[in-house]
């Protein structure tokens, strides 16, 4: 059996990945507040931010981790096609969930469905990243983990849901995305705690790119989306923001007259 280790980096990695998850988080939550707030295509727009915004949390926080999962006596390699296809499911996925509580009629049954997509999709994300790994051997997976990992990522995903739809103020929504990153990540480390490795040494060479050719760059372009993007919707104003500077115009305007 090859040794797993899950931060060859030290403490570095899961904490970076667990900030990532968190920053995804809150942007989401904060888009969906706004969305909640809008109508028509501004309505829409809000959500798709939201869904982009976890989406891309979610994604970056698992191969952050993932850059610091190492197997002795292999090379770890990725398959380039699959780890964007596992991007691409995150964000259409999550996407699913949010539209669901954003369009949705009954509050409860949206909340239900969300939740239980949002979650399948953040499972189905990390085993699709999972069978990305290429590397000199057999990866296995504990049947009982995989479930544990799968249901804590339904419940993480139901309760960022209901966050988002029933927070309001920035101060909550801080806390609630620090619980929702908590959950990510555990479900994450959940995920990889199922993962056995036996290991056949092999000189041949490995398909697919390394963490660094690929992972990292990528991390880093989706990173600095998510600061870029935070940064954008914590200046853009809100509704009430704008109604206040429009009512302040109006006396100005009738007095000019």
């Amino acid at each position: 059996m090859g040794h797993l280790d899950h931060a060859t980096f030290g403490w570095l990695t899961p904490v970076l990945s667990y900030a990532m998850a968190c920053i995804g988080a809150a942007l989401g939550l904060r888009c969906t507040v706004r969305a909640l707030g809008a109508s028509g295509r501004s309505r829409r727009n809000w959500l798709l931010t939201a869904a982009s915004a976890l989406g891309t949390g979610i994604w970056t926080m698992h191969f952050v981790a993932m850059l610091g999962f190492g197997v002795t006596g292999t090379e770890i390699h990725y398959n380039v096609p699959l780890t964007i296809l596992s991007l691409l499911v995150a964000m259409a996925v999550v996407g699913a969930g949010v539209f669901a509580v954003g369009y949705g009629r009954d509050r409860g049954r949206a909340l239900a469905l969300g939740g239980l997509t949002t979650g399948l999709g953040v499972a189905s994300m990390h085993y699709l990243g999972m069978a990305a790994l290429r590397l000199h051997g057999d990866v296995r997976y504990d049947p009982v983990l995989v479930g544990l990992s799968v249901v804590i990522a339904v419940v993480a995903a139901t309760a960022a849901l209901w966050a988002g739809l029933n927070i309001k103020s920035p101060l909550a929504v801080a806390g609630a995305s620090l619980v929702m990153g908590g959950a990510v990540s555990s479900m994450h480390y959940t995920g990889m705690l199922a993962v056995s490795v036996r290991v056949t040494p092999s000189e041949a060479a490995l398909s697919g790119a390394t963490t660094m050719q690929f992972i990292f760059p990528l991390a880093v372009g989706l990173g600095s989306y998510l600061f870029l993007t935070s940064a954008f919707v914590a200046l853009s104003p809100t509704a009430d923001e704008r109604e206040a500077s429009e009512s302040a115009q109006r006396p100005v305007e009738s007095a000019a007259r």
